[in-house]
């Protein structure tokens, strides 16, 4: 059920208040919507009129959005970009069933991607949407039939359906060092890259070599495309799971930098919520996974 019409201006009246409130000009907003000077005062004239509420200090030809009226302008434009991408998603998809997956930055182009064409060579009436997404979010509030999570099987209030076992192995560029590999003695010498969302993991992967490692410092990073760049680029080793590092072998760029994988200890798990029927395209591709190994 939605609000009582009266509550619901015009799309028109609402993109003149967006356009004004983000050019500061209702002449701006005019070219910007293709409209006469006239045509958008008249639109937020109608606006004001239907809402009772004062939304610009007019003086001369001049307008001002009063704190009430930039207020409600934001709220428009989340809005209007909901609409916009709503119907982007439809036009998208003609005729054709839509999955819609929250998915994580690296783990989606290095692994879910290369499996996809098996699923949708099965499946050709179903598009796969992707979004990324780095920490977990409400289904309630996000229109996702399903998410990627990576850690334990904590995600409340989901289902969790595991895809693969995380292994991770110290990768550096081929001439980072003179002798590779390197010892795990000798790799506690060299700078070493860091994931904000595997904290621990290098001091992890030393104690499963016999050595503490308090206290390791060094680059930071929020994915780990951007860690893979900086070791390349001969910046310090980093930890990889094993499908990105295969990916960086395959292509010359990175070598193993020491020892072989090790566990990591997490899990990445397709979640999908508990509190609504999954959809016909989660459906089928539940169902495809259960009939296929994608580890």
């Amino acid at each position: 059920m939605i609000a009582p019409r009266r509550f619901l201006p015009s799309i028109n009246s609402l993109l003149a208040l967006e356009a004004v409130e983000r050019l500061g000009t209702a002449s701006a907003a005019a070219e910007d919507l293709s409209l006469t000077h006239s045509a958008v005062s008249r639109q937020l004239k109608v606006l004001e009129e239907q809402l009772g509420v004062a939304l610009f200090v007019r003086s001369g030809k001049n307008l001002q959005l009063t704190a009430t009226g930039a207020t409600y302008a934001q709220s428009v434009r989340v809005c209007l970009n909901s609409l916009a991408r709503a119907s982007l998603k439809v036009k998208a998809a003609g005729a054709k069933a839509s999955l819609n997956l929250a998915v994580l930055p690296s783990f989606a182009p290095y692994w879910l991607g290369p499996r996809l064409t098996g699923f949708l060579s099965t499946h050709p009436g179903i598009l796969v949407n992707q979004s990324t997404r780095i920490k977990p979010f409400d289904f309630e509030n996000e229109d996702f039939d399903a998410a990627i999570h990576y850690g334990a099987a904590d995600w409340r209030g989901a289902h969790h359906r595991p895809l693969l076992k995380e292994r991770i192995i110290p990768v550096c560029a081929p001439g980072f060092a003179e002798a590779l590999p390197l010892s795990p003695g000798a790799l506690l010498k060299q700078p070493l890259l860091h994931l904000d969302s595997r904290p621990g993991a290098w001091e992890d992967w030393f104690k499963a070599h016999g050595h503490d490692a308090p206290q390791l410092r060094g680059m930071l990073f929020d994915q780990f495309t951007n860690m893979v760049e900086a070791s390349v680029s001969g910046l310090g080793v980093a930890l990889l799971p094993e499908f990105l590092a295969e990916q960086e072998f395959q292509r010359g760029r990175l070598v193993s930098a020491s020892a072989g994988y090790i566990d990591a200890g997490g899990t990445y798990f397709l979640v999908w919520p508990k509190t609504k029927q999954a959809s016909e395209p989660l459906t089928h591709f539940l169902n495809w996974l259960s009939r296929n190994d994608t580890s």
